[in-house]
């Protein structure tokens, strides 16, 4: 009997099947919906909209949209549009699901096309290449590591 309970709730931190099969029908019923100009909004008609995630809360009620104008521009006109078309918005995405209540729609801006760009930005850094293609065996680099005395003082027991 136990191990059937065990098995009936997850067990990881992580979104269940269940959340991320509702996320991913919102994120492709949501971009069904702004690439068809289904909401009435001039601002919302005139920009194109990435949608790249939706996160849904565990009982399914919340979902966070994250979401990109093309190009980046007019990131916060786009989110201001789409905030103020939210009950539309959630109304058409709930047509589309056979939700027990359709979710609550929160809008984010997604920053992981910033975080991509600085990673790239990064590892073209000479100083950051330089150190990528430099060997992993410090004693063939030359190299002496600080930590590494300490680490030596902490196996014998000596005090720090």
């Amino acid at each position: 009997m136990k191990d059937m309970c065990a098995k009936r709730f997850q067990s990881g931190s992580g979104p269940s099947q269940r959340q991320l099969r509702v996320a991913e029908v919102i994120r492709h019923r949501l971009a069904e919906v702004l690439s068809r100009g289904e909401v009435h909004d001039p601002d919302l008609s005139r920009m194109s909209i990435t949608v790249s995630e939706v996160r849904t809360s565990a009982d399914l009620q919340h979902a966070t949209v994250f979401v990109m104008p093309l190009g980046g521009r007019d990131a916060d006109i786009a989110l201001k549009a789409l905030r103020r078309n939210k009950g539309e918005l959630r109304h058409l995405v709930a047509a589309g699901m056979r939700l027990r209540f359709a979710p609550d729609l929160k809008f984010e801006l997604d920053k992981t096309f910033d975080a991509m760009d600085n990673a790239r930005r990064m590892f073209a850094d000479p100083r950051v290449k330089a150190d990528v293609e430099a060997p992993d065996d410090p004693e063939a680099a030359g190299d002496t590591d600080p930590d590494s005395d300490l680490d030596r003082d902490l196996d014998r027991g000596d005090a720090v």
